[in-house]
């Protein structure tokens, strides 16, 4: 959520819009883990250029050019949105990370990070080559959702990194959020597995692997 709509009136605005986009389920999995129970399935992607669906912004007329974020940038996002307190961005960029995204009139659109070395998620480890990307932490800002926004910048950003020979762009998504799912579909991202994570009181993690696909 970000900050400026902090408040009751706009938590229950916030509840209302994760009921009507499918997300009930992930905000109640997010409530939890809070106190302790953090449990979470997720899915893990791989999409290429060649079997992606090509995307547009839809709706009013905005920038779409996806350019490469820098530190100013980082710490505007890291004040406007509730919750990254924790999230060491600056950190992330020194240790390689890439940060992409759109502004539209000096305005932040969306933005999300980039990996491309290997990396640990919730303690399980993910191999990267120098053929492959992992792409995290997206996000589209309240003012500028429903236009499309992310599998366009998605789609956009194969053309981005083909140029150093990038192929495979990597993807996590959590099993309860419906409108992320949406997304990958939507560029025919090829599932590779389904996992389960739980970790107890940010002491105890456990691995599971429910389902691979073929």
């Amino acid at each position: 959520m970000e900050k400026n709509k902090i408040g009751f009136i706009n938590r229950i605005k916030w509840i209302y819009k994760l009921t009507k986009h499918g997300l009930f389920m992930q905000g109640l999995r997010n409530n939890i883990a809070k106190i302790g129970i953090d449990i979470m399935p997720y899915y893990y992607f791989i999409s290429t250029k060649e079997n992606a669906v090509p995307q547009k912004i839809t709706g009013e007329k905005i920038n779409s050019d996806v350019t490469v974020f820098d530190e100013s940038d980082l710490k505007l996002i890291k004040e406007s949105i509730s919750g990254l307190e924790q999230k060491d961005f600056l950190e992330d960029i020194k240790n390689g990370d890439i940060c992409m995204g759109i502004k539209h009139k000096n305005e932040i659109v969306a933005y999300s990070m980039i990996k491309n070395k290997p990396f640990y998620f919730r303690k399980r480890y993910f191999h990267l080559t120098d053929k492959d990307i992992y792409i995290h932490s997206l996000y589209t800002f309240d003012k500028y959702r429903g236009k499309n926004i992310s599998p366009y910048m998605k789609y956009h950003r194969y053309g981005l990194f083909e140029k150093e020979g990038v192929i495979f762009h990597h993807a996590i998504t959590e099993y309860f959020n419906k409108s992320a799912l949406r997304i990958q579909h939507k560029l025919n991202a090829k599932t590779v597995a389904l996992y389960l994570s739980i970790v107890l009181f940010k002491t105890w993690t456990l691995n599971f692997t429910l389902r691979t696909y073929k």
